[in-house]
């Protein structure tokens, strides 16, 4: 696939074609990196995902078990 660098503002930019962007599971607004490697230009998705190690890390130990109420008994609920 082809596309032409076209001037934006005081910048240049390239139009990325939604069939392209659906490939690479992208959306507006989503965070890239670019990158040149062996002298081609490479956009990389940035799509960090947590291990469960990295979540247990941040956990502070501020969640507390309650009960809530749901609403009266409606049929012969067994507690």
């Amino acid at each position: 696939m082809y596309t032409t660098i076209q001037k934006w503002g005081n910048s240049q930019a390239i139009r990325l074609p939604k069939v392209i962007l659906e490939m690479v599971a992208l959306n507006g607004n989503d965070q890239v990196e670019i990158k040149i490697q062996d002298g081609n230009l490479l956009i990389v998705p940035i799509k960090k995902h947590k291990t469960l190690k990295e979540r247990i890390a941040e956990y502070k130990g501020d969640y507390v078990c309650s009960e809530w109420e749901t609403g009266k008994l409606t049929g012969k609920e067994v507690f």
